[in-house]
């Protein structure tokens, strides 16, 4: 099919942020993917406990969160990070990934890998061919947990890498949510517990919403967190950085003093300039765009809109992208939608409000 393709010229720059302490560093915009620190990116190394992250969306990805998990007798197998549930003990997955992530419980990640693929193996092959498909170079995974294996072997992975996957992760509004939880209590057949998240921006830190530690002799510490102000969405990832809490909350600092959110594409006021193949109809995105700028970064942001010619499409078809350029790299791409005019014109207004809602 031909596209029709305009342009509407904006902003932006790299910026260097503060120094810090860890080997290999990261901060990513969530929204667009734009790399605002960095350090050692593509360096593979050893991550510990945030492999969590993969295990937490692979389980949501493939589980029911409501469904009841009976404690096997693998669970026998944990060491290190526990929530220690005992054999017998039945919970939800979604109350399983909760120990997870705010706990790090090796044990919750052994049963969850069973549950979900039957065992470990199977499910480190998930892991990596999630990995794989997201554009995780740099990464390998052997288990669930993140602790190294008896031939010394641990999960390996880049901070870009792990950036990358939280930024898809976080997508996920179930894991979101858990991922930013601060505490959360289960009761189970046997007993009850109360899991406090060891995430300790999300208690002192007013902008976090998320994150996942990690540690071990050989990885040593290992964080990344997300954190939210004013329309800016960033994730840091640190790795083998014995002063991580400190870093991240100074590069968010940093970040959030040095950029402000740029709306450039607006969900309530959607229009293409001088567009005439669907002049007819209503073009509409789903969701409003923000792109941090510095005050420097006037024009080198891009928005080239692309709608495809093609005479035959139904009510919220896409019918092409809006994709949002920084100089010539692509940062981001929204789908553009259509409603027909002449079916618009047609519906009921409780149908009109229905497909408000869908539009969000």
């Amino acid at each position: 099919m031909k596209k029709i393709i305009l342009c509407i010229a904006l902003i932006c720059i790299p910026l260097k942020v503060s120094a810090i302490s860890a080997a290999s560093s990261i901060a990513m915009d969530l929204t667009s993917g734009r790399i605002m620190h960095a350090n050692n990116i593509d360096e593979p190394r050893l991550i510990a406990s945030t492999t969590k992250i993969m295990t937490a969306i692979i389980a949501i990805e493939n589980g029911q969160l409501d469904e009841m998990v009976t404690v096997k007798e693998e669970v026998l197998k944990a060491y290190g990070s526990a929530i220690y549930i005992e054999v017998g003990e039945e919970l939800t997955l979604k109350d399983l990934l909760y120990g997870l992530m705010l706990r790090s419980g090796n044990d919750a990640a052994i049963v969850i890998a069973s549950h979900i693929a039957g065992n470990m193996e199977d499910f480190a092959k998930l892991m990596n061919e999630k990995a794989s498909r997201i554009g995780m170079k740099n990464t390998h995974f052997y288990n669930a947990h993140g602790l190294e294996e008896k031939d010394g072997n641990g999960n390996t992975s880049s901070a870009y890498d792990m950036a990358l996957l939280t930024k898809y992760a976080m997508e996920n509004d179930a894991f979101r949510e858990i991922f930013g939880t601060k505490k959360h209590i289960v009761k189970t057949n046997y007993k009850t517990y109360s899991w406090t998240n060891k995430n300790k921006l999300l208690h002192n830190y007013e902008y976090t919403t998320g994150g996942k530690t990690g540690f071990t002799e050989k990885a040593r510490r290992t964080l990344v967190t997300t954190a939210s102000k004013d329309n800016i969405d960033i994730v840091v990832v640190t790795l083998n950085d014995p002063n991580d809490f400190y870093d991240h909350k100074s590069l968010y600092e940093d970040i959030f003093s040095k950029y402000k959110a740029q709306l450039v594409l607006d969900k309530d006021h959607f229009e293409i300039k001088n567009e005439t193949k669907y002049q007819e109809d209503t073009l509409y995105i789903k969701k409003s765009v923000y792109i941090p700028i510095t005050n420097d970064e006037k024009e080198d942001l891009e928005i080239k809109y692309e709608l495809l010619q093609n005479n035959k499409y139904q009510n919220d078809d896409v019918v092409g992208s809006a994709k949002i350029y920084l100089k010539d790299k692509l940062l981001c791409e929204e789908k553009i939608y259509v409603i027909k005019q002449s079916e618009e014109e047609d519906l009921s207004w409780w149908q009109k409000i229905i497909r408000w809602f869908k539009k969000w």
